[in-house]
């Protein structure tokens, strides 16, 4: 696409010319933006990451810390650097983002209830679904990459506590038994919250705890030891290797029946019983269907799951990007986190698929998206397309897509 014919202004503030855009970013940028991200948000006293730029510390989910389902994102791009400083060989960085990932799970686990996901409390504990299950795959990478057993225990724990319920809370949990007449897939919440009623077979079944849970249940599958025996209790702490695969490749089946369009790609935001699904595009929902899809597929070397993953990628990249070739920016709650999820899972698409065809607009947005950063404080905005004003209030979700994916995809120069 002609990057000149987007050479305007959009309300009062300039998109950036085409010479500037294509200096590209610097190796030296990559760690700038991070650097950047952490000073501003960080809460370097109890390690949890704070809503926005108004807010001088994280106190609890009112007073300015991020959401509880956010914050695995930010611990996510404290293992990519870990990774990317590895990778470089960089000795310095590497031990000084291996003791902030540490950090960041032991600030998120006091903050947390102690990572009890039976503590159903609405301002710091546990209160749906798939805040609970984006922890499952966090936690689970994160004992993939370190090794620590607390992070698989936990990972399982949390895995348990989405399918089951807690019978401490009263939930039934969020998977819909077909067998019980419930429709398959997996529902979304509980409520009442604090005395929750048992879910309906029309109640709300969302892209954003469906696909999260095939994501779960496949990186739980790559980590958990081999020739376990199955649990017999009603609410096991654990699953097999096995089972673990079959839950994965049931949810994803019924996810792709009731939520995705198999011509084009798209992911519907949720549906309820038999209704129609609720086309709205959200790239975060684009991006765990694209991460189930080649967990999947790397799992069973079934060509059927990277065809879906790359036609979801490329609606992504030509219908939801269509305006400027950039990455929509949604300005409702929390919703600036979801190039951030984008990038984890595009990465996956990218490096363990060889679909490299993305990487040019994945270099696109950051290009656009850093250049138009606030220089002082070298964070970027949600909208690529605009100038971050300097000193304005800027929100941690918004503002971490862009060091997200510069973490996963770096630079030579």
């Amino acid at each position: 696409m002609n990057l000149r014919k987007y050479i305007s202004v959009i309300g009062c503030c300039a998109v950036l010319s085409a010479s500037a855009v294509n200096d590209g970013y610097t190796n030296q940028d990559v760690w700038s933006a991070y650097e950047g991200f952490n000073k501003t948000f960080l809460d370097s006293k109890k390690y949890i990451y704070k809503t926005d730029t108004s807010f001088p510390e994280a106190v609890d989910r009112w007073k300015g810390a991020a959401a509880i389902w956010c914050q695995p994102m930010y611990w996510d791009m404290s293992m990519n650097a870990y990774r990317l400083a590895c990778k470089q060989g960089d000795k310095k960085r590497k031990k000084e983002f291996k003791e902030l990932s540490r950090k960041i799970f032991e600030g998120n686990k006091a903050q947390y209830a102690g990572f009890n996901f039976h503590d159903n409390n609405e301002n710091t504990g546990w209160f749906i679904y798939d805040d609970i299950q984006w922890w499952t795959i966090t936690l689970a990478r994160a004992y993939q990459l370190f090794g620590d057993d607390e992070y698989l225990k936990l990972s399982e724990a949390s895995f348990s506590r989405v399918w089951y319920g807690s019978e401490k809370v009263g939930d039934t949990g969020s998977y819909a038994d077909p067998e019980k007449g419930l429709g398959g897939g997996m529902f979304w919440q509980w409520q009442p919250i604090k005395n929750p009623n048992p879910n309906e077979a029309d109640h709300g079944k969302m892209a954003c705890i469906n696909f999260p849970t095939v994501v779960a249940a496949l990186t739980l599958y790559n980590n958990v030891p081999t020739g376990r025996t199955e649990s017999t209790d009603s609410h096991p702490s654990y699953q097999t290797k096995e089972q673990y695969l079959a839950k994965g490749k049931e949810i994803y089946a019924w996810a792709v029946e009731n939520l995705v369009d198999v011509t084009t790609g798209q992911v519907a935001d949720s549906r309820h019983g038999n209704g129609n699904p609720a086309w709205k595009d959200h790239v975060y929902n684009q991006a765990s269907y694209i991460g189930a899809s080649v967990l999947l597929y790397k799992a069973t070397g079934e060509k059927q799951y990277l065809d879906n993953a790359v036609m979801a990628a490329d609606y992504t990249m030509n219908t939801i990007s269509g305006t400027f070739d950039l990455l929509p920016f949604e300005t409702g709650a929390e919703q600036g986190i979801y190039t951030a999820v984008f990038a984890q899972y595009i990465a996956m698409l990218v490096y363990d698929c060889d679909q490299t065809q993305y990487i040019p607009f994945v270099k696109r947005n950051i290009n656009y998206g850093w250049a138009n950063r606030d220089k002082t404080r070298d964070i970027c905005g949600g909208d690529y397309t605009k100038l971050q004003v300097e000193g304005d209030a800027v929100e941690s979700y918004s503002a971490s897509g862009i060091p997200a994916l510069m973490l996963l995809f770096p630079t030579d120069k």
